[in-house]
């Protein structure tokens, strides 16, 4: 049996930059598909949050409308309501990736809130990427690599992944209403940005750093971990 730490947002809003918040948090699928799937084969999930907070959900990806259908919905409700490890997580600042077999973020627009600027975080990442052991980021939780630089460079530079793109945030109409992208930021990092067709699965795989697009890529994303762990 494997350890596996999540490291998830404790944001409950993301700030605009005309100053409003808009309410977020972690995205449903991307905890709830990546957990049923590890937890299921057997390892043993650790949540960590900034501060040690209980992690909020973005209501919006419970709605059927985002999940995918009503039952989907549903499932994935029961599928947070079970995890108890969300209603007791250790606090980022005390998380060692020599503790676990594996690291894995989930999305969502809150680390666009806390993580990207995380020193705690960015540690952890650096860490896990010199450690070997499987590193997954997926959607808009690479965003937190931001926090890895030192002296303005990162090292995750010259990585090929991928993010949350451009266009997929342009299709919520939020693009235009942040002060900045993931897709950009992640460029400016000096990685290698891929991309696949908008809300379609796509992972990419670069030595131990594991990567997801978009929610429908965290479940295809824990596979691939699984993969290595088995």
């Amino acid at each position: 049996m494997a350890e596996i730490l999540f490291v998830v947002t404790g944001a409950s809003y993301w700030t605009l930059k005309d100053g409003t918040r808009h309410p977020t948090g972690y995205w449903a699928e991307e905890f709830a598909a990546p957990y049923s799937a590890l937890s299921g084969a057997g390892h043993r999930i650790v949540v960590a949050t900034p501060g040690g907070v209980v992690p909020h959900v973005d209501l919006m990806s419970l709605r059927p409308s985002m999940a995918g259908g009503e039952q989907i919905a549903r499932d994935l409700e029961e599928t947070l309501r079970s995890a108890e490890e969300l209603r007791r997580p250790i606090e980022l600042s005390d998380a060692r990736s020599a503790d676990y077999d594996a690291v894995y973020y989930p999305g969502g627009h809150g680390p666009m809130e806390d993580l990207w600027r995380d020193a705690d975080s960015g540690r952890l990442l650096t860490a896990a990427l010199v450690s070997g052991k499987p590193l997954a980021i997926v959607c808009h939780a690479p965003v937190a690599l931001l926090a890895t630089r030192r002296n303005g460079i990162s090292p995750f530079a010259g990585y090929r992944l991928t993010a949350y793109t451009n266009d997929e945030e342009d299709a919520v109409g939020l693009r235009d209403k942040a002060f900045w992208t993931a897709e950009d930021e992640l460029v400016k990092l000096g990685v290698d940005f891929t991309r696949g067709e908008m809300w379609e699965p796509y992972t990419v795989v670069d030595r131990n750093l594991f990567t997801g697009q978009n929610p429908a890529s965290a479940g295809p994303l824990a596979e691939k971990v699984l993969e290595v762990l088995s």
